[in-house]
């Protein structure tokens, strides 16, 4: 089966590169499936799960929002972050969620800091839930 070049990078530098027969992820449109020979477009991601299939193993990465850039052999991921499933700090991601929830259940705070609780809260869960593949 044919195969295209990933890379997930962020301002820190590179997270993952590969040679895959499919991606797919959360963009904020939908979920997007990318095979060999896709026509180039680029899409704003979501915080979610980029799911890289190659033969019969599948990797996860888990992403807080970006950017899918796709050309016909190419895919790269530029996200604000990313870390592989197999690096994810399960213990560090609950404590994160602990706190993103006493955050939202705090009475007084305005609604940039909401905002900001709902976000972390997000980014934890889904940190949570590569890590288990589950999502």
């Amino acid at each position: 089966m044919k195969t295209m070049k990933v890379s997930v990078v962020t301002p820190d530098g590179p997270v993952h590169e590969s040679e895959v027969e499919m991606v797919s992820t959360k963009a904020q449109s939908g979920e997007l499936g990318v095979l060999p020979g896709h026509i180039p477009m680029v899409a704003p991601l979501a915080i979610g799960a980029v799911r890289l299939k190659n033969g019969g193993k599948t990797d996860f990465v888990a992403v807080t929002g970006g950017f899918l850039e796709v050309r016909p052999d190419q895919v790269t991921i530029l996200a604000q972050a990313a870390e592989k499933a197999v690096d994810i700090d399960v213990d560090r991601a609950l404590r994160a969620k602990e706190r993103a929830e006493q955050r939202l259940n705090e009475s007084k705070q305005s609604a940039i800091d909401f905002k900001r609780a709902e976000l972390a809260l997000r980014r934890a869960v889904n940190r949570i839930n590569v890590s288990k593949g589950d999502f």
